[in-house]
């Protein structure tokens, strides 16, 4: 089943998006939650509040060494909500994704993918989710689109359990691309999520319906009509 996510610890945008939004929970990273201004112990209650704790929350380690980032995964995991662990993919990480999944039984997302090699990697030490960094990899100069899709196709050709969770969107026709591609989900920042609910044309045709009807009814409704 798919799963929107947004990108985000900014409370006050994930509820007024929540509300028309199919969101199965939000994702973070050391940046986001320091630019909130907020740790974990107060965000997480107020988080839990927003989705009335039906919700999945991807929180980044940011121990850098393979052991203290198990350690800290370890403690994450133990914290009273639906948890996904994230860890970059990189040799340590990776490191510490195939001990913390041969270990122990923590949902665990492999980020800041760059190449198809790393997801590649993070896949078959387990990893749960696998979050390539779509923009990101353009402004490098690279093919972001291209590195979501080959790695698609090796989770579809080898049959694997990971589920790609990109992220780094600067647009929704970006968002619509990867979309074509099958992918199991999707991460987008407050502004990405606000354009795609954006529909100038649909609410200019809500108005006119609106003022049709207002003006032969006035402010009866249909069934009362």
């Amino acid at each position: 089943m798919f799963e929107l996510y947004l990108d985000s610890a900014d409370l006050g945008a994930i509820q007024a998006l929540a509300v028309s939004l199919p969101l199965a929970g939000v994702t973070t990273n050391p940046t986001i939650l320091a630019s909130s201004g907020q740790g974990l112990q107060q965000w997480l209650p107020a988080l839990a509040d927003i989705f009335r704790g039906q919700l999945r929350v991807h929180v980044q380690v940011v121990a850098v060494t393979t052991e203290a980032m198990v350690a800290e995964a370890l403690e994450l995991a133990a914290l009273p909500y639906d948890i996904v662990v994230k860890i970059p993919a990189h040799a340590p990480g990776l490191a510490a994704i195939k001990q913390i999944k041969r270990q122990h039984d923590i949902p665990v997302l492999a980020t800041a993918i760059y190449h198809v090699q790393q997801g590649w990697l993070a896949a078959l030490n387990g990893a749960d989710y696998l979050a390539p960094y779509l923009n990101r990899i353009d402004n490098l100069g690279q093919d972001g689109l291209g590195v979501v899709g080959d790695l698609q196709a090796l989770i579809d050709r080898y049959q694997l359990p990971s589920k790609l969770l990109v992220a780094s969107f600067k647009n929704v026709q970006q968002v619509l691309q990867v979309l074509k591609l099958g992918v199991a989900s999707v991460t987008l920042p407050p502004d990405i999520a606000r354009a795609m609910l954006a529909a100038p044309a649909t609410d200019r045709a809500v108005e006119s319906f609106s003022l049709d009807w207002r003006g032969v009814h006035g402010e009866r409704l249909s069934f009362q009509s």
